[in-house]
């Protein structure tokens, strides 16, 4: 059983226009776009609810913490630490075709 669909038309920029139509199923793309969007603002969500609210200025300051942390890694670790995350996306891509066959 098939869920329902609606068909939506909607006009993008035209960079954002090319990104799309270099998919093979521009409409699953942007689906897991949103999905993806609206995890991360249910996340802010319930951070603020437990008292932790993410703002701009907290997420530049954090950015600034990590790039000094970063500074002092040396290239191998860098590698090691681009490969693991490549990695895990993988796993999780494979993770995701695996749900939606099931």
């Amino acid at each position: 059983m098939t869920s329902a669909m609606r068909k939506l038309s909607i006009s993008v920029p035209p960079d954002v226009a090319e990104r799309l139509e270099r998919e093979s199923n521009a409409s699953a793309y942007i689906t897991q776009a949103v999905r993806d969007r609206m995890r991360l603002d249910a996340l802010d969500a319930e951070l603020a609810h437990q008292g932790i609210p993410i703002t701009e200025q907290g997420v530049a300051e954090a950015r600034a913490r990590r790039a000094a942390v970063e500074a002092d890694w040396s290239p191998e670790r860098r590698s090691a630490l681009r490969d693991r995350a490549r990695q895990h996306a993988v796993d999780a891509a494979a993770g995701a075709v695996d749900q939606s066959a099931a």
